[in-house]
């Protein structure tokens, strides 16, 4: 691992530092500046020439900060002469503009997916995108990894005898399925039509979840209006236990609080792809750590190994 260098932007050092420390190598250090007239500028403050580069930067918010910031530190190790450019996104928040589903908007998955790879990027470690089709975005290689053996493994220490993991939508029941078969259990989804941001309607869930404890998962969850919407749903057909579980725990707002008060709710689980405020935390989160995954698929890229036989 000699010739790797790996750097972090400032959206979430403390999961770099996790990385860098399951792979053995010391996390390169960056400094990000602001001119007078608020322009950044940053500086990768370690040897980059014809080393295998490794950027960690999840878009989070602020994301457009973060990502003029990824811009620039793709910028700066291209300049650098770095024998290839990786950029480690654990959350890629522009996922969610995918297709075009009104007149006259923009498609901001794959602008900024060009904007990525026209600013030196070789290749993109990825983590749970919002949808297949985002990974067809990139015109560099994509390694897209999910979340699931880190959840499953959390799960599999209580008893599943009589549970089944539900899917807030149709979009997400192929991943809610593979995740259920890992637990040995039968899956249900919701049948949900979003109509803004924070709006959005479950007419009924599809699937046999009466008298029995539920997981709900997710790829992320924002504001938490799907889960609270689903979990109204869920009580009315008087399911048991209730238990959250997603890979992104982005909890904006009072997101997290307000969930965790929904009767019924034991816990919530999520990963540390997007870094959560100690204030926020509260007593029925727990946050799941995906650097080892994240490291090992960084050393496999470095090796020139499969990442893909990670999932075998």
């Amino acid at each position: 691992m000699r010739d790797i260098a790996v750097f972090s932007g400032s959206a979430h050092p403390e999961l770099a530092a996790e990385i860098c420390a399951q792979l053995g190598v010391p996390l390169r250090p960056a400094r990000v500046s602001r001119f007078a007239n608020d322009c950044l500028e940053v500086q990768l403050q370690a040897n980059c020439r014809e080393r295998d580069v490794f950027l960690i930067q999840p878009l989070v918010p602020p994301v457009q900060e973060h990502l003029v910031e990824l811009l620039l530190m793709i910028d700066a190790a291209r300049g650098a002469s770095a024998g290839r450019i990786t950029v480690v996104l654990p959350h890629y928040a522009y996922a969610r503009s995918d297709k075009k589903d009104a007149p006259r908007i923009s498609i901001g998955g794959r602008l900024v997916a060009d904007l990525l790879t026209s600013a030196g990027a070789h290749r993109v470690l990825a983590m749970t995108l919002h949808s297949p089709q985002v990974h067809g975005f990139f015109s560099v290689p994509v390694d897209h990894l999910h979340a699931l053996r880190e959840l499953a493994g959390h799960f599999k220490r209580y008893d599943l005898t009589n549970t089944v993991v539900v899917s807030p939508d149709l979009g997400n029941a192929k991943q809610a399925a593979a995740f259920a078969r890992m637990l040995g259990t039968p899956v249900a989804a919701g049948a949900k039509q979003r109509f803004s941001d924070d709006k959005v309607t479950i007419s009924a869930v599809i699937g046999d979840v009466a008298g029995r404890d539920v997981i709900v998962l997710d790829d992320e969850i924002a504001k938490g209006s799907t889960m609270i919407e689903l979990m109204d749903h869920l009580r009315e057909l008087e399911v048991g236990s209730i238990r959250l579980a997603c890979t992104h725990g982005l909890f904006s707002g009072d997101a997290l609080a307000r969930l965790g008060e929904q009767p019924g709710v034991l816990e919530i689980v999520c990963t540390n792809t997007v870094p959560i405020p100690a204030g926020k935390r509260g007593p029925k989160l727990k946050v799941l750590s995906v650097a080892p995954a994240l490291a090992e698929a960084m050393r496999r890229i470095h090796n020139g190994e499969s990442v893909s036989a990670l999932f075998g």
